[in-house]
């Protein structure tokens, strides 16, 4: 666990250039522009998940960007927030300008992706939440109403990902997020960005979308959170060495995983076919299309500081 005087110290005296070293500064120019310089694309892994909604990031996953993010994640450098607030900023604007004209008022309301409790403890801080924080600060002083809307938690463990591969961990996040009692209210009347700090698969982005769908047509159809918690559960199915529990959940991934089908997502693969003018009419909804489904329903984007270099190639065949 991090102490006070260490947080303080990265703060008000950088020991070295998050990225490349540099002595006595927090970020140097170089690195910077490596994270932030470049224009905000549109990513899209392969294969891509079933219900991922459209993704932008500032930066590829490599080099000084990379450095960055493990120096923040992992190593505690709390200095880089502001510049990783910014590269998400740029993320979350894209994603804005993209989808549909501005709108005044409408405040955009970013949605963290959650880390495990225990890796929380283990860093000594959420590093998801505090870019989230930083960018939603750097979009109120640029004029557009921003707030954190931290409502995602982990319904259930999920085995460390940075082993899997895209069906294992498709499998592996299937169900495991949900919105908080109470949480789907705080979605409503804003534009709804899903934020993380990297994407590889798009398996965590997929299923946090998922959660807040399910949660935003429950809410939209009148029924009480707790049975949407208990009745709208959404697991992979797959046979497994090791079986499944009796919701048909996956107990775990390993290489008997043979497949990983989302048995509400069926038909959700061609929703990224839709050309732009769809998806600014009707969103992204998978859920019940219903005349009282609100805006965090119909319309989702996500926003990373950075994603693995393939997703940026949209172009292929």
């Amino acid at each position: 666990m991090r102490g006070w005087w260490q947080d303080l110290a990265d703060l008000v005296l950088p020991a070295e250039c998050g990225g490349c070293g540099m002595p006595r500064t927090v970020l140097c120019p170089g690195c910077r522009a490596a994270l932030s310089g470049a224009a905000p694309s549109r990513v899209r892994p392969v294969p891509e998940p079933p219900g991922l909604p459209v993704v932008h990031a500032a930066a590829r996953y490599a080099d000084e960007a990379r450095a960055v993010l493990l120096a923040h994640k992992e190593r505690g450098a709390l200095a880089l927030v502001g510049p990783l607030g910014t590269a998400l900023t740029g993320a979350v604007r894209a994603g804005l300008e993209q989808g549909r004209a501005a709108e005044p008022g409408v405040p955009v309301l970013l949605v963290p992706v959650p880390s495990a409790d225990g890796a929380v403890r283990a860093r000594g801080h959420d590093p998801v939440r505090r870019i989230a924080l930083a960018s939603a600060a750097e979009l109120r002083r640029t004029g557009t109403p921003a707030r954190v809307v931290a409502v995602l938690r982990q319904r259930r463990a999920v085995a460390d990902q940075s082993a899997l591969g895209s069906r294992q961990r498709m499998a592996n996040m299937a169900g495991a997020l949900g919105v908080a009692d109470g949480g789907a209210r705080l979605l409503a009347g804003g534009r709804v960005v899903l934020v993380d700090d990297l994407m590889t698969t798009g398996a965590s982005l997929a299923e946090a979308a998922r959660a807040v769908r399910e949660a935003s047509a429950v809410r939209a159809a009148g029924r009480p959170e707790a049975a949407a918690h208990r009745d709208a559960r959404v697991y992979a199915s797959y046979r497994d060495t090791r079986g499944c529990g009796p919701y048909g959940e996956t107990v775990g991934v390993g290489e008997g995983a043979e497949s990983a089908v989302y048995t509400r997502a069926r038909g959700e693969g061609s929703e990224e076919r839709k050309s732009e003018a769809q998806e600014r009419t009707d969103g992204l909804s998978t859920g019940p299309r219903t005349a009282a489904t609100n805006r965090a329903g119909n319309w989702i984007r996500a926003a990373v500081v950075a994603a693995s270099p393939d997703s940026f190639e949209l172009n292929r065949n």
